[in-house]
């Protein structure tokens, strides 16, 4: 057994009743949660703040379709940061180019379509590419099953009356 080592010197120091050093075991395995830019950890509050808007902005874009964020299962909204960088990008076009949000919401809606078009073009290549190596496989498989003592026949020439004998190897 791996005895219990401390966290950290003093942990639980100070606290009513003396508290209890909290401990951990050496090899414990850790949670595997990994956070990404898709991971939704905001709330809305922070989300705003971070996108230097106001909370009911968000909301109003959120009922436009402009950015969509998560839910909680209490409904509550959970932004990502693609959503805060989403958020910035709308409030540009807005207010920088002077585009109008229903304006902002196709080019999204387009951005989104050219996304998953090249995703699929990557997807058509590499089956391509797949389906090409398999070919090329099964190509190298029948040339190298060919019987190498027969001559191929060329036809004769017309105006030649040449015989030609053939004489196998022994």
């Amino acid at each position: 057994m791996i005895p219990d080592e401390p966290i950290g010197p003093g942990l639980g120091d100070g606290l009513p009743g003396g508290g209890a050093r909290r401990t951990t075991r050496r090899n414990a395995p850790q949670p595997q949660y990994v956070l990404t830019e898709e991971t939704p950890v905001y709330v809305i509050s922070v989300a705003a703040e971070l996108s230097g808007l106001h909370p009911q902005t968000l909301r109003q874009y959120d009922r436009l379709g402009l950015v969509c964020p998560d839910r909680t299962a209490g409904r509550g909204r959970r932004y990502s940061a693609r959503d805060i960088q989403q958020l910035r990008e709308v409030q540009r076009l807005s207010q920088d180019e002077g585009i109008n949000l229903a304006g902002i919401k196709r080019i999204i809606e387009l951005e989104n379509q050219v996304t998953a078009l090249q995703s699929r073009i990557a997807e058509l290549a590499d089956s391509l590419e797949g389906a090409a190596t398999a070919l090329q496989q099964r190509e190298a498989t029948i040339h190298a099953s060919y019987r190498r003592d027969l001559v191929p026949y060329q036809p004769p020439t017309p105006h030649s009356s040449a015989l030609v004998v053939w004489r196998p190897r022994r």
